[in-house]
């Protein structure tokens, strides 16, 4: 299974916002992303269960952690 330790690219990376729980992140060096090889944009981290990321290209996406497996729901 893919890793990624932000404290390993952390050079690579910009912080954006950090809430203590969550944290986004800006890539400024074409870090590839674990899963797929290409390049990400942005990497939002966090410890919670769950998260819900507002509308951006009208859609709203909610993240569930449940135990070893995540859900993404697309609204």
């Amino acid at each position: 299974m893919p890793r990624f330790d932000v404290h390993e690219h952390r050079h690579a990376l910009k912080q954006l916002r950090d809430t203590g729980a969550t944290s986004l992140w800006a890539n400024r060096d074409a870090v590839a992303c674990p899963v797929c090889d290409d390049p990400f944009e942005r990497l939002f981290t966090t410890r919670e269960a769950g998260a819900r990321f507002p509308e951006n290209d009208g859609a709203r996406f909610c993240l569930l952690r449940d135990g070893d497996t995540i859900h993404l729901f697309r609204h």
